[in-house]
């Protein structure tokens, strides 16, 4: 099929979306369609005087702002390659990919400036704010003059009104490098994915497929994950706006009462969110309300069961703005107690599968038609395969090829090649799929553990039994030899709720330890549980760093 050039797509939509609000930093100020363009044309002037060309690299690292998404348009649309750099890696991994990318520019938040070292990125033309576009560092005298003379240079290029039929875009190829995205580094080191302009279209074009007509031009989202996250990226932003949707950056710390009052003020049209906010939400403002017995012996009964149920629907529904076409959960695992539940009541939620070197999109089905357990089926353009002798029964890695597959890892051949091998992508993902092309994850290749039989293990399906158990918070599975051991970090809340002590703790999760054997094989038995004093390391997706505690002592 012909691929629509991606930098067109963004100009056809700013001509027809001129006068629609864009982006928004929650509770600041707005930018309309116009005010975009206006500022991408001021932001390529700057480029121009600093010498960028088409395929150098400019950097972004700073917390989702309205500023930080034109900056990446203008970036895409000059035909630079975009870097985005999450704003919570640690400096010295800010530093080693500004280096390693060979960025020439780097956007910086003020959060994430006062941390960085100019020094260790001596190779930058120049650093600038997020904030008021102003610049931090400047090592080339011609950016320096056309930053202070922005307005004057703009006016001369466009001395009467800067109008729609004035942008003009770098025309794209549709296998053209248009980002390097660092991995968060779940399982080991960031490695940068080369995303080509193909691959940014066809999860675009996607999201029209699948929620165009549910989330027309002039509906609003809400922003909760990291734009430099291909997941948050693709679907609270790119879609969004090469849609005529606005984008609400919430700008701070997404805290509960503060994001439920901005889901109550935005009204968003669909919610994008990873496990640990949904998961969040339900124990709090769900689960207490059905411990009681009775309540639960209610909800099975014939006609009042059914008004319970809706009542408890309605009541989530309504803690998330109430207007939302349906909830897509995505980044990890959803805990299976919290799904059965939101199964159970009606709730309008999918689960979709996804990978940074995708762009992300692998898997999605409509919440209609959505399996529980599940996260979908192949995306448009997509080819999923399970790599087993038995793919509905028999686990195996999950391989996928089409046109969200990335170009390979940046200035890493030999990880390419084991990666992009024999023409699929190799996920690292372990999977089943049904007879209609449902994906059931079993857990991560590099986390499968090899009981003492020589069977296999799945610690993620042991620890979503962990979690549904009393004071459980956090866990993760580790090995020590033949034997397996749970890490546990105890929910705080409760813990000082009940006033417990260490002695009472232990007691607790020995009693959890017995529980959970009576539901698991022999063959992965837990033989001790490890309580924790703090939260587990986590990506900005939110996934626990499971190699940082293989480790651990037991």
């Amino acid at each position: 099929m012909e691929i629509p050039v991606f930098n067109q797509v963004l100009a056809d939509s700013i001509r027809q979306h001129w006068d629609l609000d864009a982006m928004s930093d929650y509770g600041e100020f707005t930018f309309q369609y116009k005010d975009v363009a206006r500022i991408i044309e001021k932001l390529h002037i700057l480029f121009e005087e600093a010498g960028i060309q088409p395929g150098d690299k400019i950097a972004l690292c700073g917390r989702n702002l309205s500023r930080w998404g034109v900056a990446f348009f203008a970036t895409l649309t000059y035909g630079a390659v975009a870097v985005p750099i999450l704003h919570e890696f640690h400096p010295d991994q800010v530093h080693d990919i500004v280096r390693h990318s060979e960025a020439k520019l780097l956007f910086v938040g003020d959060k994430v400036w006062p941390h960085l070292d100019a020094e260790a990125m001596s190779q930058l033309q120049g650093v600038i704010s997020l904030i008021d576009y102003s610049l931090l560092v400047c090592h080339n005298p011609k950016l320096q003059y056309a930053r202070e003379n922005l307005n004057k240079l703009f006016g001369e290029k466009y001395p009467v009104n800067f109008r729609p039929h004035h942008i003009s875009y770098y025309q794209n190829g549709p296998d053209e490098l248009a980002i390097i995205n660092y991995t968060s580094g779940t399982t080991s080191n960031s490695k940068g994915v080369m995303i080509p302009y193909r691959a940014l279209w066809s999860n675009c074009h996607f999201g029209v497929e699948v929620l165009g007509k549910e989330v027309p031009a002039g509906s609003r989202v809400l922003s909760m994950l990291p734009m430099a996250h291909m997941y948050g990226m693709a679907f609270e932003f790119l879609f969004e706006f090469t849609h005529g949707v606005h984008v609400f950056f919430l700008t701070k710390l997404a805290s509960p009462s503060v994001l439920i009052k901005a889901l109550a003020d935005i009204k968003p049209r669909v919610i994008i969110v990873v496990p640990l906010i949904i998961e969040k939400v339900v124990r709090k403002a769900i689960l207490p309300k059905i411990q009681d017995p009775k309540v639960r012996l209610l909800m099975h009964t014939p006609i009042l069961g059914e008004r319970i149920r809706k009542k408890i629907c309605d009541g989530l529904t309504q803690a998330l703005g109430g207007e939302f076409y349906e909830v897509i959960i995505g980044g990890s695992a959803l805990n299976k107690e919290i799904e059965d539940l939101l199964h159970e009541i009606g709730f309008h939620y999918t689960v979709g599968y996804g990978a940074t070197e995708c762009a992300p999109i692998l898997s999605y089905s409509d919440w209609s038609t959505f399996v529980p357990g599940s996260c979908g089926r192949p995306a448009p353009r997509m080819e999923l395969k399970i790599n087993s002798s038995d793919p509905q029964n028999i686990p195996g890695e999950i391989l996928a090829r089409g046109m969200n597959v990335m170009l390979g890892y940046y200035k890493n051949e030999e990880a390419t090649r084991e990666t992009l091998a024999d023409g699929w992508y190799h996920t690292g993902d372990l999977g089943v799929m049904d007879a209609e092309g449902n994906v059931f994850i079993k857990g991560r290749s590099k986390n499968m553990l090899l009981g003492a039989n020589g069977q296999n293990v799945y610690p993620e399906e042991i620890e979503d039994k962990l979690m549904s158990l009393p004071l459980v918070a956090e866990c993760v599975v580790i090995q020590k030899g033949e034997k397996f051991y749970g890490l546990v970090y105890p929910d705080p809340d409760k813990v000082h709720q009940l006033r417990l002590k260490e002695d009472d703790l232990k007691a607790i999760m020995e009693e959890n330890r017995k529980n959970l054997n009576q539901v698991i094989p022999a063959y992965c038995q837990i033989v001790g549980i490890r309580i924790m004093d703090k939260e587990f390391e986590k990506t900005p997706k939110k996934s626990i760093k499971r190699f940082l505690y293989k480790d651990a002592e037991v």
